[in-house]
């Protein structure tokens, strides 16, 4: 196979992205192979995509007489990545921005080994029709301004096809089998199921879904859950406590009540639209309860703004803009609004179902006494005057027809 890339790099060495699937093992013999790196050194961040897919990486690797740099930062993306979507009720369209997020922390500790060692260059496996590439090089060109980035994938113009002819018939590496028709990306926040290959409407992929069973194959008894949180941010479900475990937990227990399957069309970054397929237990069990308890906790005017600064914190992650100053600035403002997101919540899952059946808060504005109907609370005779103050500008809209 003849391959002209833009430029080549004889003798240089490059810190290249390595998760052990097509694309990213691809890279790494392309950089030597077609642009002449002398070293790679492949960098292989783990988010919770599970043993299996890690272990899949390093025999690669080894097949390549490569040993990767490991680095296992799943606490890392819990705790400073996780738990600012859930501050911020973290949802793009319906997707819980698992992928956005884990590409800016991937990208992170890529240029963090390039920045200590050295390296001039930063490799990655994204294509030129998806998101990733914008999120993998702005956190690089952020990091480290100077620093260069190859994207073998788009620079070459590759289909799949001609990588896995180039692995199998150079370096003897097959496709791993797939575990259904797609294949996906993994991380604990989210399993992103082929994405890009859904190319119709109506097609299903029973097979592909590896953490959440169809609602009829899901247990005909309830499972309650009991979540915690403090300043909005999970602490205890159940009896674990663990950040991590708390996430893998609840993608057990949700998924073996189907639910977190989420089957949406999504405006991508270049404008074009795509169906995707995810499946997020614990997303969607978490992100559901702390908006409940934000709603109890919260002013009615706090929640009106707050909804509006979601959803452009969302959109700000999805579009590859982690680390833009807006995005720090409305954390600081959501920080602001969690100090009181205090409390307990029950939670029935049944069948795809998530269904809040208790909640108690220390800092809950639910007052019953006050707004219930079957109690004296304050004299009602007291509205009278806010009535006919808030009518007047209404009967001057009456008299002069508008």
């Amino acid at each position: 196979m003849e391959f002209k890339p833009p430029r080549r790099y004889d003798g240089e060495t490059a810190v290249s992205a390595f998760s052990g699937g097509l694309d990213s093992t691809f890279v790494i013999v392309a950089l030597k192979d077609i642009y002449g790196f002398k070293e790679v050194i492949p960098v292989l961040v783990d988010v919770g995509q599970g043993e299996e897919e890690i272990q899949t990486a390093y025999e690669r690797a080894e097949k390549l007489g490569l040993e990767p740099i490991f680095i296992d930062a799943k606490k890392e993306f819990v705790e400073n990545y996780v738990f600012k979507c859930i501050k911020a009720n973290g949802s793009y369209e319906g997707y819980p921005i698992g992928t956005s997020m884990t590409r800016v922390l991937i990208a992170s500790k890529c240029v963090e080994i390039a920045n200590k060692r050295g390296i001039k260059y930063f490799a990655h496996g994204c294509t030129g029709k998806g998101n990733d590439q914008f999120r993998m090089e702005i956190t690089a060109k952020y990091l480290n301004p100077e620093i260069t980035v190859v994207a073998p994938i788009r620079e070459l113009n590759l289909v799949r096809a001609v990588e896995e002819k180039y692995l199998r018939e150079k370096y003897g590496i097959v496709p791993k089998p797939k575990r259904g028709e797609l294949g996906g990306d993994i991380n604990l926040w989210s399993h992103s199921i082929g994405s890009g290959q859904v190319e119709d409407l109506e097609s299903q992929y029973p097979r592909d879904y590896i953490w959440v069973v169809p609602p009829e194959k899901a247990p005909d008894k309830p499972r309650e859950v009991v979540i915690e949180y403090k300043q909005g941010v999970p602490v205890r479900v159940d009896d674990v406590e663990d950040p991590v475990e708390m996430i893998l937990y609840l993608n057990r227990v949700g998924g073996e009540n189907a639910v977190g399957r989420i089957d949406i069309l999504e405006d991508g970054m270049i404008g074009l639209k795509s169906r995707e397929l995810y499946e997020a237990p614990a997303a969607t069990i978490l992100l559901k309860t702390h908006a409940d308890l934000e709603h109890l906790t919260l002013t009615k005017e706090q929640l009106r703004l707050k909804r509006e600064v979601d959803r452009l914190w969302a959109d700000m992650v999805y579009h590859a803009m982690w680390y833009h100053p807006l995005r720090r600035d409305l954390d600081a403002f959501i920080d602001s609004t969690q100090k009181h997101v205090n409390g307990t919540l029950w939670v029935r899952l049944y069948k795809g179902n998530v269904d809040i059946v208790k909640r108690e808060s220390p800092s809950s504005l639910f007052v019953p006494e006050l707004r219930s109907l079957k109690r004296r609370g304050f004299d009602q005779r007291d509205a009278s005057g806010a009535v006919r103050i808030a009518s007047l500008v209404y009967q001057l809209y009456g008299k002069l027809g508008r």
